[in-house]
């Protein structure tokens, strides 16, 4: 039995050499969390940056969230925005956030809008998202900016963590 990690998903692959061909049996366990991307102290502009992927919208996502960088206590987000074609920030991108409440719910209490500084930073405080329904804990991005496509992903914190680093990679507009 072979096991390998790829974007934080694990499989378990048994291969069985019958009349010389492979066969592939299905994966055991798919956890649901990606890997993410920590470049701001790995890269400096002029090179090329690995762009963000991307993740589920989900259902709750709502348009026009309060221009705010704090909607709760106990977790605190932070990141550069920056260009997959040469790793140079990205001042004044439109970073929306939203997540669960402690209680487990969305709400309008929970969203915000922030945008990224003249060095492509930005961050955002929160309360730590709770799991629910079987997913892990998380923060739903999506991120806009003037000649970049948008992308919408997410930030799976760990268990004790009270801050995280998450760096959103654009591709731009050809």
């Amino acid at each position: 039995m072979k096991s390998f990690t790829k974007f934080g998903v694990v499989c378990f692959i048994l291969v069985l050499g019958l009349a010389s061909s492979p066969i592939l049996l299905s994966p055991a366990k798919t956890i649901l969390a990606q890997a993410q991307p920590k470049l701001s102290q790995s890269t400096t502009p002029g090179t090329h940056c690995e762009p963000t992927p991307a993740d589920y919208l989900g259902p709750f996502y709502k348009a026009n969230a309060p221009v705010r960088s704090h909607v709760g206590d106990g977790y605190q987000l932070s990141g550069i925005v920056m260009s997959s074609a040469d790793c140079a920030p990205i001042v004044k991108a439109a970073i929306e956030l939203w997540l669960t409440g402690p209680d487990g719910s969305y709400d309008d209490d929970h969203r915000a809008t922030i945008y990224s500084d003249q060095s492509g930073q930005y961050r955002f405080e929160s309360n730590f998202p709770p799991a629910y329904y079987g997913r892990p804990p998380h923060i739903h991005i999506r991120v806009s900016a003037n000649g970049f496509k948008s992308l919408t992903t997410q930030h799976y914190p760990s268990a004790g963590q009270k801050t995280g680093e998450f760096d959103l990679v654009l591709v731009p507009i050809n």
